[in-house]
């Protein structure tokens, strides 16, 4: 029996999207992005606010180092990775990244007007491929 690995999150970017372009001219965008609940804990409110690791790659990263901002609201659908890495003193390290394989750009009508092409959800698989969604609705 196979399992399932998917992902999906609504938050707001940590900062703009680092692009690499690695060999071949493979492109790798990625950026952290902030997801918060908001709970009662003794009666007053509390928000907590969780960082996910943002990885695209190829032309879903092209379009996410034009169009996406720190601050935006996004929506990702993707796929939990974990991968190691040694840091510079040789430790093995160990890190979890979404892998997104579409995204959505949400917010206002206002929050676009300055943008040069309308809001896009885009699937790894599909580059070229463009949706237009409604200012509010949120894709589910």
């Amino acid at each position: 029996m196979s399992g399932i690995n998917k992902v999906i999150l609504v938050g707001h970017l940590g900062k703009d999207p680092e692009v690499r372009h690695l060999e071949g001219g493979v492109a790798v965008a990625s950026f952290p992005l902030a997801t918060s609940e908001t709970f009662n804990k003794d009666g007053r409110k509390v928000e907590q606010t969780e960082w996910h690791n943002i990885v695209m790659w190829r032309g879903l990263a092209d379009v996410a180092a034009k169009f996406l901002q720190k601050g935006k609201l996004v929506y990702i659908e993707g796929k939990l990775r974990t991968r190691s890495f040694e840091d510079k003193e040789g430790v093995k390290k160990y890190t979890t990244e979404v892998v997104a394989e579409n995204f959505t750009m949400l917010g206002r009508k206002t929050d676009f007007e300055n943008e040069p092409a309308p809001r896009q959800a885009l699937k790894t698989s599909d580059t070229d491929g463009y949706r237009n969604n409604d200012a509010d609705d949120l894709p589910f």
